[in-house]
């Protein structure tokens, strides 16, 4: 897939991976619209870009509201047509520090599974459909080493992953011949909000930079015919671009 020309739409993209995705992205000449709880954060972020020349957009949206689907993708194809990529960054640890299984409140955890998986449902089922008739488009579960070691505390968002990876092979099954494509990546442990919310303690030293695994996110995307849908990847295996 050359990405250049093509219509993309990362989630969580006013912060960390999400905006260094959007950043790469662009650079190859994608059609890029970031999506954010928070309009300012989401705004700055794709103004910088569209100053350099780029093709960049905001939307405020919270992927874990029913609602906010369906006028999302409505707006983001307006503003870029037909989606060919779909990134499912956006993703919530749930309370922190990270509670034991036992001290989680049942919100909570259904709060995670709205943010990380069913979210991402609503919007792949939005955008799924068109991509098939069309025949082709890419779909990308960011998921966590979590969805495959039980980490104490780690609960919510765990259960979240693994259920998203499974998920991502469903629609991999079902979709098979159509051309659209799904690939579940776990970026690895990486310098992020994210990582220092569940994590102070931990080195910076020790973690991935978002800008390295956006280059190999960019990459897997151009080379992504040859990769069979529904493949579990890691980062850290992959070529950068």
């Amino acid at each position: 897939m050359k990405l250049e020309g093509k219509a993309v739409l990362v989630t969580g993209a006013s912060r960390g991976l999400g905006e260094a995705l959007m950043k790469e992205l662009v650079r190859k000449g994608a059609r890029v619209v970031g999506v954010a709880r928070h309009a300012q954060e989401m705004e700055a972020v794709a103004a910088a870009l569209r100053a350099q020349g780029h093709v960049a957009h905001a939307l405020a949206y919270d992927v874990g509201d029913k609602e906010a689907i369906y006028p999302l993708v409505g707006a983001a194809s307006a503003l870029v047509g037909p989606l060919d990529v779909l990134v499912h960054n956006a993703s919530t640890l749930g309370p922190t520090p990270l509670p034991l299984l036992l001290d989680t409140a049942c919100e909570d955890l259904s709060k995670v599974l709205e943010v990380n998986l069913v979210g991402p449902f609503r919007l792949t089922k939005a955008v799924a459909g068109a991509m098939a008739m069309r025949g082709g488009g890419v779909v990308v579960h960011l998921t966590s080493d979590a969805a495959v070691s039980a980490y104490p505390r780690w609960g919510a968002y765990s259960v979240s992953k693994v259920a998203l990876e499974h998920l991502g092979r469903i629609w991999a099954a079902e979709l098979q011949g159509t051309g659209v494509r799904f690939f579940n990546v776990d970026p690895g442990d990486m310098d992020t909000q994210m990582h220092r919310d569940a994590i102070p303690e931990a080195d910076p030293a020790t973690l991935l930079r978002p800008e390295l695994v956006a280059t190999r996110l960019a990459a897997l995307l151009e080379r992504a015919e040859t990769v069979p849908s529904g493949s579990r990847l890691e980062a850290s295996r992959l070529e950068a671009a």
